[in-house]
């Protein structure tokens, strides 16, 4: 056990100006941590405006633009290459840290076969969360579910938005699969799966290590109204279930989908119920929440087949 915290460098990649006031929130909040970050890296993927503004607001900062493919997978890995710390933090450019973000963070780091470190995505609405929206789905927006821990201890992997892990770790396991991340303008924009299949392979090549999910460790993540409608939902659903179909193609089945397994047979089941048992006792979200539990795996199920289907017959030669 090693006492010292680890020197931790945090990476956030941006992509667009709509964002600008998220980021500067993201930036000041990684600046005021009561464990200062041995340093900030800030990757732009493909918007030399952005690039230039970020470098002018930012000084203390280290601005650089995605040296590899487009989209997050590459704009991390870009960051990583550059990093000095022992351990790298990634947090979204629209999320917001806890002051004591970076301590809560660095804690488990002392038991050396910890890998990396999670923690709470809380998500920050811009108004109000729709009364059918179920919280069993806050992964639509990026954040913490209902259904996930609520204490610490060893999870499969972190949510993107509040992650971090040694940065050996990353360097032997790779990078993330740019088929499971997220990339403007491609056919498929996945939705937690590229975490999932690094985590997966870094726990293989690490045999009796472990990711840990701490929640002390908090991060705020904005979700603006246009996140906040039907048609994002349903999409996000089909997003998903084509991106843990591509998983499932890529890293096989086995225990890596254990996780969305008890999620489905246990989790969505008694969310359902409670919201049913709501409607009954006169609350009529609650049964709009139960459908939207309903229409969302029935969405996310049809994407998972037909995406698994199709990469199956593609991987056949069949067109």
């Amino acid at each position: 056990m090693s006492t010292a915290p680890p020197a931790i460098s945090v990476i956030i990649c941006a992509y667009t100006d709509e964002r600008w006031e998220n980021l500067v929130a993201a930036v000041a909040s990684v600046r005021t941590q009561t464990l200062p970050a041995l340093e900030t890296i800030l990757v732009i993927d493909g918007n030399d405006g952005l690039e230039r503004r970020a470098r002018e607001a930012f000084p203390d900062a280290l601005v650089l633009a995605n040296a590899h493919e487009r989209g997050l997978s590459g704009a991390r890995r870009t960051g990583a290459e550059r990093a000095r710390g022992d351990v790298l933090a990634f947090i979204d450019d629209d999320a917001a840290a806890d002051p004591d973000w970076l301590a809560a963070l660095a804690g488990p780091y002392a038991d050396p076969n910890v890998l990396g470190v999670g923690g709470l995505i809380d998500p920050d609405w811009e108004q109000p969360a729709p009364a059918w929206f179920p919280p069993e789905f806050n992964w639509v927006v990026g954040c913490t579910y209902a259904g996930m821990p609520v204490h610490a201890g060893p999870i499969r992997n972190p949510i993107g938005a509040n992650m971090s892990m040694r940065s050996a770790v990353l360097a032997r396991t790779g990078s993330f699969d740019p088929r499971l991340g997220r990339s403007q303008g491609a056919q498929l924009v996945s939705g937690a799966a590229e975490e999932t299949e690094f985590c997966l392979r870094a726990s293989r090549l690490h045999p009796g290590r472990y990711w840990i999910y701490e929640p002390a460790a908090r991060v705020h993540h904005a979700v603006p109204p246009s996140r906040a409608t039907w048609r994002y939902f349903v999409r996000r659903c089909w997003v998903e279930g084509a991106a843990k179909a591509t998983l499932r193609h890529l890293a096989g089945g086995g225990d890596g989908l254990a996780t969305e397994r008890r999620y489905v047979r246990v989790v969505l089941p008694l969310a359902v119920a409670r919201d049913l048992w709501a409607a009954l006792r006169g609350r009529p979200a609650g049964l709009a929440r139960g459908a939207a539990i309903i229409a969302g795996l029935a969405i996310t199920t049809a994407a998972y087949v037909r995406t698994l289907a199709s990469l199956r017959r593609h991987e056949r030669g069949n067109p």
